[in-house]
């Protein structure tokens, strides 16, 4: 016993250690490979070959000066609150119907086929139709957002439920667990990951979608501005949106991630 217990202490202090390690590898390689593809976006600028694309130092400074007016933090915050209400209320819809499609087979075969017939309508597709029946202000906008998110995190969640291993059911049900003690204790955290896929596949769906969305109607807004500057040619401010669209997806994709590894950190990661 005395010489098993220093040869496991050492291995105990080897697995924590090893995680410290590893823990910033990911981020150092996030960081080289930003320089990286800046760097040779810079060589590409430099020697023309893309035509009329702008250097990182024009759109640096263009970005300073959208700052300083005040029109980027503007147009972040129209694109932030339409991306934001169109995906939370998308989320809190599709979650409850995918779980009562996934349990309730009766309710899969009357909702199922509206799922199937509008997830193979591209929602910028029904931007016009949402315009005409619903104006041109913010509720159109919302609207596209809103089914975007949808259908993306409605068959993540469905998909979850009916993968759950029946032998986990089973086992429940012969220990006498109710139906409603099985769905909560066993069904929902066996789903949760399946969800928190269809939110992250959803909040990117959300983001492409009030691009084109601004494009109608919209006086403020990252697509917005998009639009207005390629008309004058304004690659720099083009530039701008899109590397800011990119960032705050990114962030809020990453804040999932966060919270993916949180409430399912009993699952095997690689």
């Amino acid at each position: 016993m005395a010489v098993i217990a220093p040869v496991e202490k050492s291995a105990a202090e080897g697995r924590q250690q090893q995680p410290r390690r590893s823990r910033h590898r990911p981020l150092l390689l996030n960081v080289v490979a930003v320089v990286a593809g800046i760097a040779v976006w810079a060589v590409v600028a430099a020697l023309g070959l893309v035509e009329n694309l702008p250097a990182p130092l024009g759109v640096a400074e263009k970005a300073g000066t959208m700052i300083s007016d005040g029109t980027l933090a503007s147009d972040t915050f129209a694109s932030l609150r339409r991306v934001f209400l169109g995906y939370a209320l998308g989320v809190a819809v599709a979650v409850p119907v995918g779980f009562l499609m996934g349990w309730y087979p009766t309710a899969r075969a009357l909702i199922e086929p509206y799922i199937q017939f509008f997830r193979t309508i591209p929602p910028l597709a029904l931007i016009p139709l949402a315009v005409v029946l619903l104006g041109i202000g913010e509720v159109p906008k919302i609207a596209v957002i809103f089914l975007a998110s949808f259908m993306s995190c409605v068959l993540s969640s469905f998909q979850g439920v009916i993968d759950v291993d029946r032998t986990l059911i089973n086992a429940a049900r012969v220990l006498g667990a109710s139906d409603r003690t099985i769905f909560a204790k066993v069904v929902v955290p066996a789903s949760t990951p399946f969800i928190l896929v269809g939110m992250r596949i959803g909040l990117g769906a959300s983001w492409a979608t009030v691009v084109a969305a601004e494009l109608i109607g919209a006086q403020v807004g990252l697509g917005y501005r998009m639009q207005k500057a390629s008309t004058w040619f304004d690659m720099d401010a083009v530039f701008v949106s899109l590397i800011t669209i990119g960032v705050l997806g990114l962030v809020m994709d990453r804040l999932l991630l966060l919270a993916e590894r949180r409430l399912t950190g009993w699952q095997e990661r690689r």
